[in-house]
């Protein structure tokens, strides 16, 4: 039974992590190589190679990026965008998806700073992103506080608070490290080596 046991949790220590990243992969790639290979696929039959959805997704993107630098196709982009914020339900919608893809690729990106922060009360350090530095723009009376986004522990939720710019403790971590420490709830410290190691 002794046997056994240690089997299963060498089993699930080695293998399971293995085979759920892997599970992770193929559904993700499915999921972009279907976004034009179920249009394509039916033109080229047998010769259909997977891959080919996402070689095509990333082409549309670079070529409509391309366009939106162009004078008259970025005016046609820029009046879709603003009849997008324009119509009630889509412009929240909307402008919670350009703001979020824009944190992660945009010239200003979010989740670059690691901060500590004294949360849920004083004396407790948790660990957050900075998100915006300039909440005044719209809460007029919160001109010296920082957004910052606390990530929740084995999940991609998290919350978002107003802290004093005072009680942020910038520290030098890499933000996927920090990422990484917080979803898997601490427990890839032992693995990761601090600055004085």
């Amino acid at each position: 039974m002794k046997f056994f046991v240690k089997n299963f949790i060498n089993g699930v220590l080695t293998i399971v992590p293995i085979i759920l990243a892997i599970y992770v992969f193929v559904k993700v790639f499915t999921f972009f190589d279907g976004l034009l290979g179920k249009y394509v696929k039916p033109y080229l039959h047998d010769a259909y190679i997977p891959g080919i959805g996402i070689l095509g997704t990333i082409a549309l993107i670079t070529v409509l990026g391309w366009l939106s630098t162009q004078y008259i196709s970025g005016q046609v982009i820029k009046l879709i965008d603003r009849l997008l914020e324009s119509i009630p339900f889509m412009k929240t919608v909307y402008s919670v998806l350009k703001d979020t893809i824009a944190s992660f690729v945009g010239e200003k990106r979010s989740f670059s700073k690691v901060v500590l922060v004294e949360w849920p009360q004083t004396g407790m350090k948790c660990i957050g992103f900075i998100t915006s530095e300039e909440v005044e723009t719209l809460f007029h009376p919160l001109k010296d506080h920082v957004a910052v986004y606390i990530p929740q522990t084995f999940q991609m939720a998290g919350i978002t608070v107003l802290v004093p710019k005072a009680q942020i403790e910038v520290m030098d971590v890499k933000p996927e490290e920090a990422m990484k420490f917080v979803l898997s709830g601490g427990m890839t410290s032992a693995k990761t080596k601090g600055p004085s190691q």
